[in-house]
């Protein structure tokens, strides 16, 4: 149970399940791109590649040591030479990771990936910040396989079309930066590898969304980011529809708003809880949000923006969820 195989891929690329590892030793020679400090950058000469979760302990031990050496001591540890493999490391626990494969005639893309958005998801251009404790974060690490073979540039082109697919399955589970009121588009720590196969004929150049390389690449990762988060943190489309998980993306002092309310606050969560899962609430509370993102861009004037909001909110029949909706619309719009 502790070394087993959990997938192989067409070219013999055997995926192992190590307890805290999840382990790929190739089937051919690769070239690839990694975001890790052990090999990171450009290689053609990679053999294998490892997700590896971080136990407290771990993370005690590197906020004194150095990241790197502790990678190559963990390729010590798999009895694989750290020259000639790369590694990731996250939060994660590696029995959520997530495999996806996507193909077109002869072309295969896997996407191998672990993911946590609890408490450090961020939207490009969020405020800075820092953390030295690896305590502090959630991780969304990605391991890309093909089988086909990719020169440099077009590995790099490669890797901005999973980033981007990475934000588009964060986009779809509406997945809130914990630092603005803006939507995720990863986290601060995320890891990605992108490996091709050099012992192909079939030599691909281009990875961008308009070829038929990048369109698989984007599925795969979305797929495969979205069923992650799902093992990981329990969010999936049914725990995202709900009327308090959108409001949080524009959080505020619940307290505030329960000391403002003349009405029974049991009661009131009582109803709450009864109202903030039905679709129709659910529906205006995000048409509302979206108006304040509207302005947030510059896109909807305030005046004009209130105006919408408190016509959209006239259809709501929910006693609660007006109430809350009230209060939010007065408080940012």
């Amino acid at each position: 149970m502790k070394h087993r195989i959990i997938f192989k891929t067409s070219l013999g690329d055997e995926v192992y399940y190590l307890k805290d590892t999840i382990f790929v030793k190739f089937g051919v020679d690769r070239n690839g791109i990694s975001t890790s400090k052990l090999n990171g950058g450009f290689s053609s000469n990679f053999k294998s590649v490892f997700n590896h979760h971080l136990s407290q302990e771990n993370i005690d031990y590197l906020t004194d040591h150095d990241l790197l050496q502790y990678l190559i001591d963990h390729c010590k540890l798999l009895d694989i030479d750290y020259r000639k493999s790369t590694g990731l490391v996250t939060l994660a626990e590696m029995n959520h990771t997530s495999i996806s494969t996507m193909s077109f005639k002869n072309l295969k893309v896997t996407a191998i990936t672990t993911a946590g958005v609890r408490t450090n998801a961020s939207r490009a251009g969020d405020p800075a910040s820092y953390y030295e404790e690896y305590g502090k974060f959630g991780t969304i690490n990605t391991i890309i396989l093909t089988n086909i073979r990719l020169a440099e540039e077009t590995l790099i082109d490669a890797a901005v079309t999973a980033t981007e697919a990475k934000a588009v399955a964060l986009n779809d589970l509406k997945i809130p930066s914990q630092y603005s009121n803006g939507y995720a588009t990863g986290t601060g720590t995320d890891g990605l590898c992108i490996f091709s196969n050099l012992e192909s004929d079939n030599v691909l150049t281009n990875a961008g969304k308009h070829s038929k390389l990048g369109e698989l690449i984007g599925q795969a990762v979305i797929e495969s980011v979205k069923k992650a988060v799902r093992k990981q943190v329990w969010i999936s489309p049914k725990s995202q529809s709900n009327v308090l998980v959108r409001l949080n993306r524009y959080s505020l002092d619940i307290n505030e708003f329960y000391e403002s309310l003349d009405f029974d606050k049991k009661e009131f969560i009582m109803m709450l809880q009864k109202e903030m899962k039905k679709q129709d609430n659910v529906a205006i509370a995000s048409s509302i949000l979206n108006l304040m993102d509207e302005i947030e861009c510059g896109l909807i004037k305030k005046d004009e923006a209130l105006a919408l909001a408190n016509k959209t909110l006239e259809n709501c029949n929910s006693y609660p969820i007006k109430k809350l909706l009230e209060y939010w619309i007065d408080y940012f719009i």
